[in-house]
C-alpha cells in the first residue's frame, strides 16, 4: 500500500473514487436514508399525553375508548360523518377542467383536529403514505401535512410538541399556527422568531404556504407560485371559517381529466365558502384526501397514480 501511495497519481485515482462516494453518500443521506431526530424543545404547558405518545408510538387507551364509542354511535355515509363531537361532509366539485373536494368540518373541541407524524417518529426520510398514517392514528378523515422532513428549515411544532425551530428565511415563507383552543394565523417565519411568541399556547405549527386567505381577504394572485411548481396542481388546502368550523380542500390534477388548481383559484374557493384564514399545505403528488377508510381523490405526480409517502399528516379524530 505505501509503494501504491508513492505516485503522485495514485492519489489522484484515489481521491477520483472517494468523491463520488463520498457524493452518493449525501444524496442517500439526505434523500433516502431513514433518521429520527430528537424535538428541539417541549411547550411548557403541552399536554403530557401527547408527548407520551410521540415517544411511546401508540395512541392512549382512553383515546382509543373514545373513538371506538363514537364510531359505534356515529351516522356515516360515504360522504358524511356524524356524532356528538364531530361532523363532517365532502362535497365533489367540478370546475371547467378541474375535480375537487370540499370537506366541511365542525368539532365540539379543538383536541379533535391533530397532526401525526409518519411511523410516530420525528426525523429525516421517515415517510409513509398518508392512508397508513391516518389509519394507524384512527383517523376519521386527514389530508397530508407540510411534509417537514423534506427540508432542513421550517418550523415543527405538532400537538403541542415542538420539533424544530429553525425558521426559513425567505420574506413569504409564511407558517400555519393553529393554538390551543383551535384557531388559525398566519406568521411570517423570516420576521417572528419562536423565542418571541408563547408556543405553550400552540398546538400545531405547519411551515409550507403560503398563506391564501388572512382575515377574510385572499392573499396570493395570479402570478403567485410554489417555487418549481406549475400554475395548475394536485393542492391540499385548510382553512378555518369559525370556531371549531374547518374548511379542507383538496384537487386532482396533472391528468387529462383533470388539470388542478392555482394558488389563486385555490383562494377563490376557500373564500366563497366563507374562510377567514386559509393556507396552502404540501401538493402535486402528495396531496391525498383520506376519509373513513378510503382514498377520496386521485393521487398523482403526473407520471404515476397513487399516493407519495409523506412525512406527516393532518386529521380529525379521536
Amino acid at each position: 500500500m505505501k509503494q501504491f501511495l508513492i505516485k503522485p497519481y495514485r492519489w489522484a485515482i484515489l481521491f477520483s473514487c472517494l468523491l463520488p462516494a463520498c457524493f452518493a453518500f449525501v444524496l442517500l443521506d439526505t434523500f433516502v436514508i431513514p433518521r429520527a431526530l430528537e424535538p428541539a424543545a417541549i411547550s411548557a404547558e403541552a399536554d403530557s399525553s401527547a408527548m407520551e405518545s410521540a415517544e411511546s408510538g401508540s395512541t392512549t387507551s382512553t383515546a382509543e375508548q373514545e373513538s371506538e364509542e363514537a364510531a359505534s354511535s356515529a351516522a356515516i355515509t360515504d360522504t358524511s360523518y356524524e356524532d356528538e363531537q364531530i361532523q363532517i361532509t365532502i362535497d365533489t366539485e367540478k370546475t371547467d377542467n378541474t375535480t375537487f373536494y370540499v370537506a366541511d368540518i365542525q368539532v365540539s373541541d379543538a383536541s379533535y383536529l391533530k397532526t401525526a407524524l409518519a411511523g410516530d417518529t420525528y426525523g429525516r426520510n421517515i415517510k409513509a403514505a398518508t392512508s397508513e398514517t391516518a389509519g394507524s392514528n384512527g383517523a376519521i378523515l386527514a389530508i397530508n401535512g407540510d411534509y417537514y422532513g423534506f427540508r432542513d428549515e421550517g418550523y415543527v411544532l405538532r400537538n403541542g410538541v415542538l420539533y424544530r425551530d429553525t425558521a426559513r428565511n425567505s420574506e413569504e415563507d409564511d407558517a400555519l399556527v393553529i393554538d390551543i383552543e383551535g384557531n388559525f394565523s398566519i406568521i411570517s417565519e423570516n420576521e417572528t422568531s419562536l423565542s418571541s411568541i408563547d408556543t405553550s399556547s400552540i398546538a400545531q405549527i405547519l411551515s409550507f404556504g403560503p398563506s391564501l386567505i388572512e382575515d377574510g381577504e385572499i392573499t396570493v394572485d395570479g402570478s403567485s407560485e410554489v417555487s418549481r411548481s406549475m400554475s395548475g396542481n394536485p393542492r391540499t388546502a385548510i382553512g378555518q371559517i369559525d370556531p371549531l368550523h374547518y374548511i379542507i380542500i383538496v384537487s386532482d390534477g396533472r391528468t387529462s381529466e383533470s388539470e388542478g388548481l392555482s394558488l389563486l383559484e385555490l383562494a377563490e374557493e376557500m373564500q366563497e365558502r366563507g374562510a377567514e384564514t386559509a393556507y396552502n399545505l404540501d401538493g402535486g403528488g402528495s396531496s391525498t384526501l383520506y376519509f373513513n377508510g378510503e382514498i377520496i381523490n386521485n393521487p398523482t405526480d403526473g407520471r404515476e397514480m397513487g399516493e407519495r409517502e409523506v412525512s406527516d399528516i393532518v386529521y380529525i379524530g379521536y
